[in-house]
């Protein structure tokens, strides 16, 4: 008598309920680094922008003897900055005083930033 051959091709379901489930443990541990990893990013993107539009604005004091300036007067293609790209949404002040500190605000639309010159 032939006792019947199961086929050896393919995979159970519990197999491929245990691979899905290791996927998901390592999901769960990779997405919070990377969360972490980009928030860090955005703070040294908007930090770096905070230190460049201080010292457009101390270049435009020392040239024009002024302690206020537009943040118009500091950006743009013939000014001390060509551009200022956000990276998180965040929002730079109109206006900059001389030594004031600079706060950024709506940080990725939940934190806030301060940079003293």
């Amino acid at each position: 008598m032939k006792t019947p051959r199961r086929s050896l091709r393919g995979f159970t379901l519990v197999e491929i309920m245990i691979v899905v489930v290791i996927i998901g443990l390592l999901a769960a541990l990779a997405i919070p680094a990377f969360q972490k990893v980009r928030t860090a990013s955005q703070d040294k993107a908007v930090l770096n922008n905070a230190r460049q539009m201080a010292a457009a604005a101390d270049s435009y004091f020392l040239e024009s003897g002024a302690t206020f300036a537009a943040s118009t007067s500091l950006v743009g293609a013939t000014n001390y900055v060509r551009s200022l790209n956000t990276v998180a949404l965040e929002t730079y002040p109109d206006f900059y005083t001389q030594g004031i500190t600079i706060t950024i605000s709506g940080i990725g639309s939940a934190r806030t930033m301060t940079y003293a010159p």
